[in-house]
């Protein structure tokens, strides 16, 4: 073997070796990042269980103790006494139930006219709809006040449900999903004489699946997360939605708060959301992935 070839075979084992450390330098820099970003995520939600364990004078200490020294579980049953947890669950959960159900058959029906119905002046209509989209719903604010006042709709659920019936983005995501599906298969069902509403149900519905279940998750989780509109129009007893009913729940006369029974509420309202994103993260995913494709 000649002395080049020699060389040549060290310079590619070097280059080879160079290549790996940098591979494994990259790899490692990337799981680093991707710890410390989770790291950061998971750290308020850490805090908030470890504060809804400690007794109040062990929270107020100026020095954070980043373990309970003595576990208050019971913190959870007072916090669930206190701001009456089982009222507001009810309310957030009829709210929540009933707005996307009727919102879902408004955003079947649209969606369906504007993807596969033809009638004059349908692109200008949809347009002029995603122009809406640009306009940021705190403007609507004060008009929805006025509307609601004017109709008598304060402290009631009526006003907690109608208001937001509509969402031109869940038509789009729905309308842009009922698109990919191929219009032979609608033409070839008008053809047998089946009817807008029966192919409707027994096609698109079933085969945009994944998109109606992510709407009816976002549409539920903000219904639950719902604050500064509640607080307007029904921020009385018989009506508070859950995020309302703990803003003062927890402060006694002379305006302290109870912080750690006050984070106990607090975890109890999170673990539903965090269980239905935990589990359903994936239909989220794939109802957003494709709705993206065609349009």
């Amino acid at each position: 073997m000649s002395t080049t070839t020699v060389m040549q075979e060290r310079d590619i084992k070097q280059r080879t070796f160079i290549q790996n450390v940098f591979k494994a330098l990259g790899k490692t820099g990337t799981y680093a990042f991707l710890l410390i970003m989770a790291l950061i995520i998971l750290f308020p939600f850490y805090w908030m269980i470890i504060s809804s364990l400690k007794t109040l004078p062990e929270y107020r200490q100026a020095i954070p103790t980043f373990w309970p020294r003595e576990i208050m579980w019971g913190n959870y049953s007072e916090a669930f006494k206190t701001a009456n947890l089982g009222d507001l669950f009810m309310n957030t959960l009829y709210v929540g139930v009933v707005s996307t159900l009727v919102s879902l058959v408004i955003t079947v029906l649209s969606a369906f006219a504007f993807a596969r119905l033809e009638f004059k002046g349908k692109e200008t209509l949809f347009g002029a709809l995603l122009a809406t989209m640009m306009i940021p719903g705190e403007l609507f604010t004060i008009t929805n006040y006025i509307t609601v006042n004017q109709l008598n709709w304060m402290h009631t659920f009526t006003a907690l449900i109608v208001p937001f019936l509509v969402s031109v983005f869940y038509i789009y995501l729905l309308r842009q999903n009922f698109m990919q599906i191929p219009n032979e298969l609608y033409l070839a069902a008008k053809v047998d004489g089946t009817s807008d509403l029966k192919y409707l149900w027994k096609v698109m519905i079933p085969l945009a699946l994944p998109t109606l279940i992510s709407i009816t998750i976002l549409k539920m989780m903000g219904a639950w997360n719902s604050y500064i509109w509640p607080k307007l129009v029904a921020n009385d007893p018989a009506h508070q939605m859950i995020t309302n009913g703990l803003r003062n729940a927890f402060t006694d006369t002379t305006g302290q708060a109870n912080y750690p029974v006050q984070m106990a509420a607090v975890a109890i309202v999170s673990a539903p959301l965090f269980l239905v994103f935990l589990f359903l993260r994936k239909y989220i995913m794939q109802g957003v992935s494709r709705s993206g494709i065609k349009g």
